[in-house]
């Protein structure tokens, strides 16, 4: 039980949540209004800080730079936040395994 135990906190799982919310990203239809995980916009309020970032971060990977930026402005802030953080965390576990 404890070497499952060790195993399983050995997984980097913000890691893999990083980079598949990457993934996420780059599958977003962002000409779509039919879905959204906002619960602010399923709430029915009109005005969220954060709605339409992730169509923008898609649209600005596509190379559509203004109208990722008319979307969203933030978008290009948020891609270097996360890959950031990948790389931090890519770093300890690097550092962790001996490895460098």
């Amino acid at each position: 039980m404890k070497e499952l135990r060790h195993r399983l906190q050995s997984i980097p799982v913000e890691l893999i949540v990083w980079i598949a919310s990457i993934l996420a990203i780059f599958t977003i239809n962002p000409y779509s209004d039919s879905f959204s995980l906002c619960p602010l916009d399923n709430l029915g309020l009109l005005w969220c800080p954060g709605c339409g970032l992730g169509r923008a971060m898609n649209l600005l990977a596509r190379g559509e730079f203004l109208a990722s930026w008319e979307m969203h402005p933030l978008a290009s802030l948020a891609y270097g936040v996360i890959f950031h953080r990948i790389w931090v965390l890519i770093k300890q576990l690097k550092q962790r395994a001996h490895y460098g």
